[in-house]
């Protein structure tokens, strides 16, 4: 991992691509359609493009928390003295996991304002 792939932000910025390709803003939560409307094609719902979107991005995150606990064993058993890599995957793994939680935390959010819903 070196500093000009890091800096690029190529995984950071798809898991904010994905966001905002099911209709989700990081600021003021979910907007009314999404932006591509491939999206909901006939071969899918906005449901199925939802669930792979939620899917990717926990993906993403995943590999981004995955990375920093290779980078923490690397430098705890002495293999690199780089702790700039270090403190980079961490820092994309922590902004990953609290990105994902706050689109978990609206989505729960937004499921209970339907479910206290008075038909």
């Amino acid at each position: 991992m070196d500093i000009s792939t890091t800096l690029a932000g190529i995984n950071s910025a798809q898991i904010a691509q994905n966001g905002q390709r099911i209709g989700l803003n990081s600021t003021y939560g979910l907007t009314s359609r999404p932006l591509k409307e491939e999206a909901l094609s006939a071969d899918g719902t906005m449901f199925s493009a939802l669930l792979d979107s939620a899917i990717n991005n926990i993906n993403t995150t995943n590999s981004y928390l995955s990375d920093a606990e290779n980078e923490k064993l690397k430098w705890a058993l002495g293999e690199t003295e780089n702790t700039h890599d270090l403190t980079i995957a961490m820092e994309k793994a922590s902004t990953a996991l609290q990105y994902t939680v706050a689109i978990r935390d609206r989505l729960l959010e937004a499921y209970r304002e339907l479910m206290q819903m008075q038909i």
